[in-house]
């Protein structure tokens, strides 16, 4: 009997170490949370570093919806590799790549401009309609932009000299201190399809926009920028802000 309790035990042992290495909890031979940078799913680097201002699926976000096909087929891959790797400055666009700050490698970077092109491009979405260039740097003419804005953008926006449209003003100073001139043309050519606003084919009502026309309300937007964005009057030339002691 006794040897029997002795070998039945015996054997209990050697079944609990053979089981070692399925406990649950023992750390596995890589590390349980990976190095950042060695981070090279497209999913996970978008969810950290692009959903929070451009959305969950590239579109309804605050900033350009880069998961519109409309945007994909209008941006080239330097473009798109550029905004990312050094951002857009004077906008809320940050730049990822390491050499500017960021907290991207190379190789990240490579992983969210083909994730982003194989997620989202479907092609030419223009139905063979060549569109406008994604960048042009030939200055506009504000003066003949505004009556672009007037024919083109007033029945959703308000005409320049009446009262705001019903979806808000695009020639709000504290707007257009947040955007890049490249953001209001690439937005005036696409729209915002995601919300359900044309873009250069459609927004006029009698004719698409021509490359003049674009950048004419381009410019004209951006002549209403203020170095007071969000107020009403002007700083004073001495103005310093208050510390909290005695004026």
């Amino acid at each position: 009997m006794r040897r029997s309790v002795q070998i039945a035990a015996l054997g209990l042992l050697c079944l609990a170490l053979s089981g070692c290495d399925q406990l649950p909890g023992k750390p596995g031979p890589e590390p349980e949370v990976p190095r950042p940078d060695a981070v090279l799913s497209f999913t996970t680097l978008y969810r950290q570093s692009c959903a929070g201002c451009h959305g969950d699926d590239g579109v309804k976000g605050v900033a350009t919806p880069i998961g519109l096909p409309e945007y994909q087929a209008l941006v080239g891959d330097a473009a798109l590799r550029n905004v990312i790797a050094n951002g857009v400055p004077g906008t809320s666009m940050p730049g990822f790549s390491r050499a500017v700050g960021g907290t991207l490698t190379a190789q990240q970077i490579d992983a969210l401009v083909r994730g982003v092109r194989s997620t989202w491009s479907k092609g030419n979405v223009f139905s063979g309609v060549h569109p406008p260039a994604y960048a042009d740097a030939t200055p506009g003419d504000p003066v003949a932009g505004a009556k672009v804005y007037d024919d083109s953008c007033a029945r959703c926006h308000g005409k320049v000299s009446g009262p705001v449209g019903r979806d808000g003003s695009v020639l709000n100073t504290s707007f257009l201190a947040l955007v890049s001139p490249q953001m209001l043309r690439t937005t005036v050519i696409i729209g915002r399809p995601d919300f359900d606003k044309p873009g250069w084919r459609s927004i006029n009502p009698n004719h698409a926009l021509s490359d003049e026309e674009i950048r004419d309300v381009v410019a004209f937007q951006l002549s209403k920028r203020s170095p007071t964005p969000g107020q009403p009057y002007p700083l004073q030339p001495n103005y310093a802000p208050h510390s909290g002691g005695k004026p």
